[in-house]
């Protein structure tokens, strides 16, 4: 019982002083943007843009639920034009950048880190510090910066087509007209709604990259480790947006 009692915290510690190393080496990599600063345009394709048609599928979906459910949950009781405000708010705010980061925490956290994690049991890495290049200057930080930037890019473009396909299933579903749909997104629309979407995004960007990383530079043991490391990054991405969804609920709402 103390062995195991005196295990746990220092488990905890040994948890806590990678972390805090891992922040401490990335720091260090974001002052040498002569290594990072090319590489990121090409992994924003790869990561943003390659991902467009699949967030642009499930937003146009996303929009057809909402306003059906919108219908359903009204029904004589608001008026109909209240589908739009329901749509709108709904996609901006909560199910456009959730939905849409649990996608590419899937497809992106997953390519960085099956990515990373053959490099590293194919001593590709390795072969990386021995040429003194520093391995988070020129693997991590482009992937990190590449997610944060177009995350945002790609959610805010989900969001629209998230809301016209709304728009389009309450005016051929639903019998309400685009003036009635576009009135009630007016109603109670503030400019938060737009940035305080994109924030999230960038912010899940962020915790997907980086989580992807790290479990691919950890990965060990020929091809099961890199399917470990796979799999270990898609879960603690998705795990970190819910987790940053509700924070910055707290925060800024």
């Amino acid at each position: 019982m103390t062995a195991s009692a005196s295990l746990g915290p220092a488990v905890g510690v040994s948890r806590l002083a990678r972390l805090g190393r891992w922040a401490t080496d990335l720091a260090r990599a974001l002052g040498q943007p002569r290594i990072w600063a090319p590489l990121v345009v090409p992994h924003m394709r790869r990561l943003g843009v390659d991902s467009i048609p699949i967030a642009l599928f499930l937003a146009v979906f996303t929009g057809i639920v909402l306003a059906l459910l919108s219908s359903y949950i009204f029904t004589n009781t608001v008026p109909i034009y209240f589908v739009g405000t329901m749509v709108t708010k709904a996609t901006l705010l909560e199910l456009g950048p959730v939905l849409t980061g649990m996608a590419l925490a899937g497809r992106v956290g997953a390519n960085i880190a099956a990515e990373l994690g053959t490099m590293r049991v194919t001593e590709q890495v390795d072969a990386l510090e021995t040429l003194a290049i520093d391995v988070h200057a020129y693997l991590t930080v482009p992937r990190v910066v590449a997610a944060t930037l177009m995350f945002p890019v790609v959610t805010a473009l989900a969001g629209a087509v998230g809301v016209l396909s709304g728009m389009v299933t309450a005016v051929n579903l639903l019998d309400l007209s685009p003036m009635e749909f576009w009135k009630g997104a007016r109603m109670f629309y503030r400019d938060k709604d737009i940035w305080y979407g994109l924030v999230k995004a960038a912010s899940f960007g962020t915790a997907v990259a980086t989580l992807g990383s790290v479990s691919g530079l950890k990965a060990t043991a020929g091809a099961a480790g890199v399917g470990r490391a796979t799999t270990l990054a898609v879960v603690l991405g998705c795990m970190a947006i819910l987790v940053l969804d509700a924070f910055w609920a707290l925060v800024l709402l």
